[in-house]
C-alpha cells in the first residue's frame, strides 16, 4: 500500500511541477538555515569533558576590600596567589589544579629556526589527570616536581614536531626566556572546546604549546597574560607577588558531586579564617560551579549565535506555514479525485495516509536539498573572522538530527492539509463531476 501511495505522489509531482518545486524550496531553505545555526549552537554549547564535567568544580572566594561591597554580589572570578597556594597546599579535594595563562619565547638550538613566541600554561601536576590530557611520549610531572619547583615542561605535539620533527623528545632540553627546561612529556592532539578551564584567554581557538609547573613560574617570576583584578595597595609593587591583592589565578577541584557541599563549606571556613586574620574585609562569599554551570555563567555561547538560532527556527516556521498553504491548495484542487476514491471504497484513513505520504516525499526531497544548503552555510561560517569558525562542521549526530527534523517538518506541514482532504464528502464531489 505504501508503494502505491508513493507512485501516486510521483504522478502528482509530475502534474504540478511548479507547485511541487515551491514546496521543496520552502522546506529546503527552512532546513538549511535552521541546521546551519543549530550545528553552530550544538558545537559551541557542547560538554567539553562529558565523562567528568559533573566532577570538576571551579572555586571562587571574595578577598576584596570594603569599598563598593554589595552583600551577595558575585565574588572575584579568580584567586590571589596567596589564596591559590593555600588551597593547593591544603588539598581538600581529590585533585586540585592552580593555573594561569602565560607566554614565552622559544630559543631553538637548531640553526634553521629563529626564536618564536608561543602560548603557555603555568599549572600544577593534577591538571593532567583532572582534564584527561592524553600523552604521546613520557608522562606529566609529579607533585614532587611541583614542590621542588622543578625546571620541567610538557610540550604539545605541534611544538614537538616543530622542534624535534616529531621524535620522542623526552629527556631533551628546551630553552625559553633564557632558561633551560627538561621535557618530561609530549601531549597528543588535545584541544577541548570550549576552552573551559580558562575562559579569560577566550572560549574558543586557544591552544597552549607548553605547560610548566606553576611553582616554577612563581620562582622565576614568569607572570601571566590572562586577566588580573587588583583591589588594594601593594607594598611590593609587584602584582604577581605572594601578598599582592590581585586576583589572577584559576582554581579547579575534582571531587564526587556529593561532596561539593562539604567543599563549599570548607571555602566558607577558609574565608572566615582570613577575615579573622585581617586579610579579608568581606564576610564569606563563595561560589562552586561545575563545568557546565561555569560555562553557562560565563556565557560561553555568544549571544549573537543564540539570536541567529531563534531567527532561523522562526524562518523554518514561516517556511512550514507556506508549505501548509501550498499543500492545502494542492489537495483541495483534487477534491473530485478524492471524492471518486472515497465513493469506490477508500476510507478516510487511507486518504489521510495517501496525502501524508505525498507530503513526506516533498519533505524528504526538500530535506536532502536543505542539508546541502546547510553544508554551504557552514562553509560560509568557517570563512568568518571569529574564533569558533573552524568548529562549524556537520557531524553524525547533527546529520541524524537534520533527517529527523526534515521528517518532522514535512509530516507537520502535511498533517492539516491531509486531515482537510480526508473530510471531502464524496456525494458532493460526484454531483459536481
Amino acid at each position: 500500500m505504501f508503494a502505491y501511495y508513493a507512485r501516486l505522489a510521483v504522478r502528482s509531482f509530475r502534474r504540478n511541477k511548479i507547485l511541487t518545486a515551491l514546496m521543496v524550496v520552502a522546506i529546503a531553505l527552512g532546513i538549511g538555515a535552521s541546521m546551519t545555526t543549530l550545528t553552530v549552537f550544538h558545537v559551541l554549547s557542547g560538554d567539553p569533558i562529558p565523562d567528568k564535567s559533573d566532577r570538576l568544580f571551579y572555586a571562587q572566594i571574595d578577598p576584596g576590600g570594603r569599598g563598593g561591597y554589595v552583600p551577595g554580589e558575585e565574588p572575584q572570578t579568580q584567586l590571589t596567589r596567596f589564596d591559590g597556594e593555600a588551597l593547593l597546599r591544603e588539598a581538600k579535594a581529590e585533585r586540585q589544579a592552580l593555573m594561569t595563562a602565560g607566554d614565552g619565547t622559544i630559543e631553538p638550538t637548531s640553526g634553521t629556526l629563529k626564536p618564536f613566541t608561543i602560548d603557555t600554561r603555568w599549572t600544577s601536576a593534577d591538571f593532567f589527570p583532572m582534564f584527561n590530557v592524553p600523552m604521546q611520549y613520557g608522562r606529566p610531572w609529579s607533585r614532587a616536581d611541583d614542590d621542588a619547583r622543578a625546571r620541567v615542561v610538557v610540550i604539545s605535539k605541534t611544538l614537538n614536531e616543530k622542534l624535534f620533527q616529531g621524535a620522542n623528545s623526552v629527556g631533551r632540553d628546551i630553552r625559553m626566556e633564557g632558561q633551560s627546561y627538561r621535557i618530561v612529556g609530549v601531549m597528543k592532539e588535545w584541544s577541548p572546546e570550549p576552552h573551559f578551564y580558562d575562559l579569560t584567554t577566550g572560549s574558543y581557538g586557544t591552544n597552549e604549546e607548553l605547560l610548566l609547573p606553576i611553582t616554577t613560574s612563581f620562582e622565576l617570576n614568569l607572570g601571566s597574560n590572562g586577566n588580573m583584578n587588583c583591589f588594594g595597595e601593594n607594598p611590593d609593587d609587584n602584582s604577581h607577588s605572594l601578598n599582592a591583592p590581585c586576583a589572577w589565578l584559576q582554581y579547579w577541584a575534582e571531587m564526587d558531586p556529593a561532596k561539593a557541599d562539604d567543599y563549599r563549606r570548607y571555602l566558607e571556613n577558609y574565608s572566615r579564617q582570613q577575615l579573622e586574620a585581617g586579610r579579608f574585609q568581606r564576610p564569606p562569599n563563595v561560589r562552586l560551579r561545575n563545568v557546565m554551570e561555569w560555562l553557562d555563567f560565563n556565557g560561553a555561547v555568544p549571544n549573537d549565535v543564540r539570536l541567529q538560532l531563534w531567527l532561523a527556527l522562526g524562518f523554518l516556521g514561516v517556511c512550514l506555514v507556506n508549505t501548509v498553504g501550498l499543500l492545502l491548495a494542492k489537495f483541495l484542487r483534487r477534491s473530485g479525485e478524492i471524492g471518486v476514491r472515497r465513493a469506490l471504497g477508500a476510507s478516510r484513513g487511507q486518504i489521510f495516509l495517501q496525502c501524508l505520504v505525498e507530503a513526506g516525499a516533498v519533505g524528504v526531497v526538500g530535506g536532502v536539498l536543505g542539508i546541502g544548503l546547510a553544508l554551504l552555510g557552514l562553509y560560509a561560517v568557517r570563512q568568518q573572522p571569529v574564533t569558533y569558525a573552524q568548529l562549524a562542521h556537520l557531524d553524525g549526530s547533527m546529520l541524524l538530527l537534520a533527517l529527523g527534523l526534515t521528517l518532522f517538518a514535512s509530516l507537520a506541514a502535511g498533517f492539516l492539509p491531509a486531515w482537510r482532504a480526508m473530510q471531502v464528502t464524496p456525494a458532493i464531489q460526484l454531483k459536481s463531476q
